[in-house]
């Protein structure tokens, strides 16, 4: 059965049987958030709660995918109980709808909330294509600026599934243990393929354009309560 996010929420028929919910949809852009503040906070946070409150009150534990933009990047492994301090439109839109959930938990609905970052996967087009790149021998550009703490989407849909299981009502976090550049990403590749990683030329994700909030200096969350309840330890990056 199809959710059509464009349409109002309360005319959505709830199937028959669901006893768990995960809600990742979202316009993720910071670029596209920052230009449609208005419609993406319509998507983001009053129809997506909307969803939310409609699910709860069949008393069907839900649990909402957030993101490290809800801070501000300037500690690493930051935890999960610290005050959220977004930059970016869309992480001010995840925080707005993440206040509005802690509430509902602290009078006992049965939701949770698990941030992600940088969530990666077999294939991913941009390692592929800077994979085929370098093989060829051609010039590739990565950012010098922008970081991140990859985690395998494999880890990300356990971790989800274990939460809603367990009706887990808490604040969790799963990322990587370090950042890296893309750069260093990129040369790592380079190296890992046998090619000069000199065909990496390293570039600044500010200057190209990038919106505010998309370079935080940390994108790794403090991730102990997953890896405590779970055993669940994603692996460095490179």
């Amino acid at each position: 059965m199809q959710l059509d996010f464009n349409s109002p929420i309360e005319s959505f028929a709830i199937p028959e049987g669901v006893r768990c919910a995960c809600i990742f949809v979202a316009v993720a852009r910071l670029a596209a958030c920052e230009a449609d503040r208005a419609g993406s906070s319509l998507i983001n946070v009053k129809r997506t709660m909307a969803l939310i409150d409609l699910l709860v009150a069949r008393r069907i534990y839900t649990l909402f995918l957030s993101t490290n933009q809800v801070f501000d990047g300037d500690t690493p492994h930051v935890a999960a109980d610290a005050p959220m301090s977004p930059v970016s439109e869309y992480g001010r839109q995840k925080a707005e709808t993440e206040s509005l959930l802690h509430k509902r938990m602290a009078d006992g609905a049965p939701i949770g909330v698990l941030r992600l970052a940088k969530v990666v996967s077999p294939g991913m087009a941009l390692l592929s294509t800077w994979t085929q790149e370098l093989a060829r021998g051609r010039a590739i550009r990565a950012f010098s600026d922008l970081t991140m703490a990859p985690t395998p989407v494999d880890l990300v849909a356990i971790s989800s599934a274990r939460m809603m299981e367990e009706r887990l009502s808490v604040i969790a976090q799963l990322t990587g243990p370090r950042d890296v550049t893309y750069v260093e990403t990129a040369r790592f590749l380079a190296k890992k393929n046998g090619v000069d990683p000199r065909l990496v030329e390293a570039v600044s994700a500010l200057e190209s354009g990038l919106p505010r909030g998309a370079t935080p200096g940390n994108t790794t969350l403090g991730s102990s309560l997953i890896t405590k309840r779970y055993g669940i330890i994603v692996p460095d990056a490179l």
